[in-house]
């Protein structure tokens, strides 16, 4: 039995080398592929004859009708004579779950070798502007398109007896709306009219030097990222093959979607996740939420150093998936262009993508690939010989070895079931935890094993991207659906802009980032600068000093113009202003110079 197993991780470590072969061999990688779609056909995975009965207590009727890919211990022993007959790929996966001291083999990582130099490609000598970077995205020629789209709309609305008054809009036009739409989004008010509003104390006076209320209103209904004409065309195809749900936003987010890939090239640890932004339009496309809300859902590929997003897409309905791979590998797998990226990245993920077939595919393309998994998906390990129980300590580690896949089980407060091709199982790290003892809570350590420490770190990078957004978020109630992704894409651009100029400068916070980008977008030339008090303010005697004593206290006292202004009395002072060449009385129980400048 120590010979079988020695064997079959000597099969392991042959098959990893495989895996980590060089990029010119392309006909071993497609080898090794058609080689994990056949270890996994279910159909012929018995791993003894059918006379031996299943062991213990735990194995189920249903359990028993479909086996596991993960075979027990006992089956092992029990298979033993046959070893010899027995495939190798097989005999890797007879394993039990090991524990803590087991010693994982060390994965030979996957070669970085990245198809451009990672980070921003832009000159970091040449200052760039926030809406200067914030161009790269929305770029004068995309504008351009949006208005013509947008007047076109315009039009074909007052065709269907909309009374508005219309005049055509412009790039610069178009820019200082997108600027009052990020504005609102950092100023908060309960409704549209609120920014308009001048007779309330909460009066805003920016939003009126920008543009008109209803101007901002009309052109917010009618804002168009396609020909209103090219609509109607793909609307006569619904139902058929040819027709595009996403034909209303395609020419923008094709833009953005370039822009993102041509201007930053990602470093080696990438994040999938989704981002929904909430919708109640009803179209096929969303996703089902509580509260009876639907939610756009976009499947967004980012770096998990800064945020920055890489590339997405939007989710289209479960009927446009193959139905054999599902959702979530078609949503990653889209993501991903080894063309465009290179090969040795590594993938963190969560449970919703997560599958034995997805991350052994991407090692065979050369993508490194992590993630929490669910016990119950297809051809995970379901043995539970050694497997942790609700009486495992805290700490406790289990772990399986596959090829170049290992999945660990780690008992925190719970659970915790991650799988990986890119870490050994347990490297030696610990993770502080306070725990109570005696009523007092107390800090300890504890085990942790490398791809939870790794999942947890690089996983950050969807949730900072999702943070950064919603601090300046655009979004705001629409009828239409389109518009709500359109508000979405101007949230991509500002956010990947202000991750572009501190990559290059790193002098502005996000909020003296998005002011200076609101200032230029609104057209303003350099913001209002505060104002300033002179140093010639001050105090000095009204005449000259006389040398007669007797008049000292009545030379020079003419009447403060603030009390007379304000009070409607007549105070002579002998003291006036240096700068404003008024007097003003300057007593201990009366100080109109300070009351007078308060006012300047």
């Amino acid at each position: 039995m120590a010979h079988t197993r020695e064997e079959a991780l000597q099969t392991t470590s042959d098959s990893e080398e495989e895996f980590t072969c060089s990029s010119e061999d392309d006909e071993d990688m497609e080898d090794e592929s058609f080689h994990f779609k056949k270890r996994f056909d279910i159909t012929k995975d018995t791993v003894c004859n059918e006379n031996v009965a299943p062991s213990g207590s735990y194995r189920t009727r249903a359990a028993s009708k479909r086996r596991s890919v993960f075979s027990t211990e006992d089956n092992l022993s029990q298979c033993e004579s046959d070893s010899d007959q027995m495939p190798a790929a097989k005999r890797a996966r007879t394993l039990s779950w090991k524990a803590m001291t087991d010693v994982d083999q060390v994965v030979q990582t996957l070669r970085f070798l990245p198809a451009r130099e990672p980070g921003p490609h832009l000159s970091a000598a040449d200052s760039r502007s926030p809406m200067s970077l914030f161009k790269l995205f929305f770029t004068e020629s995309a504008v351009t398109n949006l208005c013509h789209n947008t007047n076109a709309q315009a039009a074909r609305s007052i065709a269907k007896g909309r009374k508005y008054k219309w005049t055509d809009v412009s790039v610069d036009e178009l820019y200082r709306y997108i600027g009052l739409v990020f504005y609102m989004a950092a100023v908060k008010m309960s409704s549209i009219a609120d920014y308009w509003r001048q007779d309330s104390l909460f009066s805003l006076p920016f939003p009126a030097t920008v543009m008109p209320r209803d101007r901002y209103r009309i052109i917010s209904w009618n804002v168009h990222m396609s020909h209103p004409d090219a609509d109607k065309e793909n609307d006569r195809k619904r139902g058929t093959a040819q027709h595009d749900r996403l034909f209303r936003i395609k020419p923008l987010m094709n833009t953005i979607r370039l822009a993102c890939k041509a201007f930053y090239h990602p470093r080696r640890n990438l994040a999938v996740k989704e981002r929904l932004v909430a919708c109640r339009a009803n179209i096929g496309m969303t996703a089902y939420m509580k509260a009876k809300l639907t939610k756009f859902k976009f499947f967004v590929l980012s770096d998990s150093s800064n945020g920055y997003t890489v590339d997405f897409s939007v989710y289209t309905g479960k009927n446009s998936f193959p139905a054999d791979r599902g959702l979530s590998y078609d949503a990653v797998m889209s993501l991903l262009d080894r063309k465009l990226l290179g090969s040795g990245y590594h993938v963190y993920m969560d449970d919703f993508y997560t599958s034995h077939k997805l991350l052994t595919d991407l090692f065979a393309q050369k993508f490194g690939a992590c993630g929490t998994y669910r016990d119950q998906r297809k051809d995970f390990p379901k043995t539970a010989a050694n497997s942790l129980s609700r009486s495992s300590g805290r700490g406790s580690i289990r772990w399986i070895r596959d090829g170049p896949l290992v999945c660990v089980k780690w008992m925190d407060t719970q659970v915790v079931s991650v799988c990986s091709t890119i870490h050994a199982a347990y490297t030696g790290e610990r993770v502080q935890r306070k725990i109570k003892a005696q009523d007092t809570w107390k800090t300890k350590s504890f085990p942790c094993p490398a791809p939870v420490i790794a999942y947890n770190q690089h996983m950050g990078g969807v949730d900072l991207s999702d943070q950064l957004l919603q601090y300046y978020t655009a979004q705001h109630k629409t009828m239409k659906w389109y518009r709500k992704i359109f508000l979405h894409f101007l949230d991509i651009a500002a956010n990947n802009a202000f991750i572009l100029h501190k990559e290059l400068h790193g002098n502005m916070t996000h909020d003296q980032f998005m002011e200076e980008l609101i200032a230029e977008l609104c057209g303003l030339s350099q913001k209002a600068a505060p104002k300033q008090f002179s140093t010639d303010h001050v105090p000095i005697p009204g005449a000259e000093l006389t040398s007669d004593v007797r008049r000292i206290a009545t030379v020079g006292r003419r009447i403060c113009v603030h009390c007379k202004a304000v009070l409607g009395k007549k105070q002579q002072t002998p003291w006036k202003c240096k700068a404003c060449d008024v007097h003003l009385c300057l007593q201990l129980n009366r100080n109109c110079f300070q009351e007078w400048h308060k006012s300047l």
